[in-house]
């Protein structure tokens, strides 16, 4: 076998897996987790989720490609729609219409564990946006995202799995520097 020969076959391996809109939704999945401000925080994970819509439609993966869809909806709508404690009563309703049309696309793109996996992970991505404290969204992301994990590890996305690692980690850094800030907080009020 001669390098060209292997060069083509690491070719033929890796090119499918690989796509602009999935390595723009791992930059920005990752970017998210990091960001300092809820509507920031939402507004960059609208701009991932859609980016993996096209990706995991193009695998074929039409579950997260739905859970994502909805994802885009519901991330908008918290951006702008809930702040500072206050929450319009027309959110409830719309984010309750919302996860059960995701229900209900689970179960009409259903794959089995991929699509549980996406299902779970959508409905606890949706709990997140609906609070108004970064820190819990963020600990609700940390469940969404190994969910997310799951289904991006059984369907090869290569860029989903990669994406969800770094999203944990930047939840998890984000998650001990607001720990802190809210300890150091504490111990000035004393």
């Amino acid at each position: 076998m001669t390098a060209a020969d292997l060069g083509f076959l690491l070719a033929n391996a890796v090119l499918p897996h690989l796509d602009l809109f999935g390595a723009l939704g791992l930059s920005l999945g990752f970017a998210s987790g990091l960001m300092p401000r809820r509507d920031w925080i939402l507004v960059t994970a609208a701009a991932c989720s859609l980016c993996f819509a096209l990706h995991f439609f193009r695998l074929g993966a039409y579950t997260g490609t739905a859970m994502c869809t909805v994802s885009i909806l519901q991330s908008l709508v918290a951006a702008y729609a809930i702040g500072n404690g206050e929450r319009p009563a027309w959110i409830v309703p719309l984010f309750t219409g919302s996860s059960v049309v995701a229900a209900g696309l689970t179960l009409a793109t259903w794959n089995g564990w991929p699509s549980a996996c996406a299902g779970i992970g959508a409905l606890l991505a949706t709990l997140a946006r609906l609070q108004a404290e970064p820190q819990a969204m963020r600990r609700l992301f940390l469940g969404a995202s190994s969910c997310w994990a799951v289904h991006n590890l059984l369907v090869g996305s290569v860029f989903g799995l990669t994406c969800d690692c770094l999203t944990l980690s930047a939840l998890a850094i984000a998650l001990k520097r607001g720990s802190r800030t809210r300890n150091a907080g504490l111990a000035s009020a004393a």
